[in-house]
């Protein structure tokens, strides 16, 4: 089964954009968790413009399934990681002005810094992710480092799914653009799944194209999914919108 992993984020922005408690991020991910979603993530950033440090520290004792904590391993990003021992924490190298994380890790170059953060959250008991393009070679040196999983980068997969998806499914040209978006993350999951690696996917999926990602890489362990689907409660409500997210990963 692939989990669904709510990432929280934008409900933090709302909030922020305000200032005082509006919407309750803590309340909102306890809810998510009630309309049966597998797991809460978040992304804390430097500058605390979504969630902040110390949502963290106060989501870490209410959460009752899994909690994922995604960011740049800078060292207050690590000590926040060790002070609140998720269930796992996503390496994303994202860069302290970007908007979103728009790439995955060269785990080649890296691969000797990748290591050792991955061995101190090893060592204290948390499931390590590195976030990755579908490039087998970074998947390769991912391994290498001695992650649990990677998270492959699927904003590429979606660019290609909306075109695809404006040329009727059954068609040639169709069913064409849909294979071609999806071969990359099919050799990269293929290829996690050689090397011993669990596989997680995350960024820019959403109720167009989920489920035919999952149809055809079943074997992904978990999706992480803010952006669209907080967009989506805006009309269908956060409950029917969950209940949407994980009929497509039936």
């Amino acid at each position: 089964m692939t989990k669904l992993s709510v990432n929280i984020n934008k409900v933090a922005t709302i909030r922020n954009a305000r200032g005082g408690n509006n919407p309750n991020v803590l309340q909102v991910a306890l809810d998510c968790e009630r309309f049966g979603a597998q797991g809460i993530t978040v992304h804390p950033r430097p500058d605390e413009r979504h969630i902040r440090y110390q949502d963290v520290r106060d989501l870490r004792p209410l959460l009752t399934t899994e909690f994922n904590i995604e960011g740049n391993p800078i060292s207050e990003f690590i000590a926040l990681v060790l002070e609140n021992r998720p269930t796992q924490v996503t390496l994303v190298p994202d860069g302290h002005d970007q908007i979103t994380s728009n790439h995955g890790w060269d785990t080649k170059t890296h691969l000797n810094f990748l290591t050792d953060v991955t061995a101190r959250f090893r060592e204290a008991g948390i499931r390590v992710s590195i976030f990755v393009n579908a490039d087998e070679e970074m998947v390769e040196y991912a391994a290498r480092t001695g992650a649990d999983r990677i998270e492959l980068y699927t904003e590429p997969y979606a660019t290609d799914m909306a075109a695809a998806i404006a040329v009727p499914e059954g068609s040639p040209e169709g069913k064409a653009l849909r294979a071609a978006a999806i071969a990359p993350f099919i050799r990269a999951a293929k290829a996690a799944k050689a090397l011993g690696l669990g596989l997680n996917a995350g960024h820019d999926l959403s109720l167009q194209n989920l489920a035919y990602f999952h149809q055809q890489i079943p074997w992904t362990d978990e999706v992480s999914i803010g952006h669209a689907l907080i967009c989506d409660a805006l009309y269908l409500g956060l409950e029917e919108t969950i209940k949407r997210y994980l009929a497509q990963l039936q």
